[in-house]
């Protein structure tokens, strides 16, 4: 049999194109050429959509038939050793759990936040010789691609927020509730977790996952996803069907992706 015999035949297609026409030439009442083809053009464009559109919907797999949730290299391969589960639960999240700026695990008497401003703005100055508070600076904002000036104050201080890379509430759902105290307070002030980012992508974000919000910096995605994996990782925290595919889709673009080291 020829591996092309399933094929229709120039014979099957023009009779399909003639039965076409009948059929809108009786449906429709026309009787003009050019106004059959414009129908004919219409029905095509309603079925492409519909297809486009309804068929992901129902087979969710289309995405990995056509390789948008394959990715490979270093970031994508801890992806997958991810536990998946997508029976998560937001039930008795309290963002005060994870103790953040309550702890001072390097015992230099500093601020989590005051840290993370030191480690990720530049030319920064202090509130007073050689102290920890930070009273300028300047971001470069991962996130966004914006630079922003950093001034301490009641009014200016929120345009420089720190975001957990993995937000407390995802960590909750995703493992973090069936922590010790000591291990959410961990979690809530690790600095491999924590950056320096615009106020408003920050409160964009809230608690997102990655399948429901990435930066806007599309050269920052990359980066980020693997960031966030390397959280879960270290933390043995799961991942959705959704996340993950979320993730894959970013890393499919960057195959030496690697997992940020701390």
């Amino acid at each position: 049999m020829s591996r092309n015999s399933d094929r229709p035949s120039p014979r099957d297609q023009t009779a399909f194109t003639r039965n076409a026409a009948r059929y809108v030439n009786k449906r429709f009442n026309v009787s003009n050429p050019f106004e059959r083809v414009l129908i004919l053009l219409v029905i095509a464009v309603v079925v492409g959509v519909m297809v486009g559109v309804v068929l992901p919907k129902i087979s969710p797999e289309v995405g990995e038939l056509t390789g948008e949730y394959v990715a490979s290299g270093p970031a994508a391969d801890v992806l997958e050793t991810l536990r998946v589960d997508d029976d998560q639960s937001g039930d008795g999240y309290d963002r005060d759990l994870f103790g953040y700026r309550e702890t001072d695990d390097d015992g230099d008497g500093c601020d989590v936040r005051d840290e993370v401003l030191a480690r990720d703005l530049e030319d920064v100055t202090f509130t007073t010789p050689g102290g920890c508070q930070v009273q300028s600076g300047v971001l470069h904002d991962l996130y966004t691609g914006k630079t922003i000036d950093f001034v301490r104050g009641p009014q200016t201080s929120s345009a420089v927020q720190i975001e957990h890379v993995v937000a407390l509430e995802n960590a909750w759902q995703s493992g973090a509730r069936d922590w010790d105290t000591a291990k959410r307070y961990k979690f809530g002030n690790d600095m491999y977790n924590l950056l320096a980012a615009d106020g408003e992508a920050n409160s964009e974000k809230g608690s997102a996952s990655a399948a429901y919000w990435l930066p806007t910096n599309a050269d920052f995605r990359c980066e980020y996803v693997a960031r966030q994996i390397g959280v879960k990782d270290k933390y043995d925290l799961s991942v959705t069907t959704k996340e993950k595919q979320a993730m894959l889709s970013v890393l499919r673009s960057c195959s030496g992706q690697e997992v940020p080291a701390e």
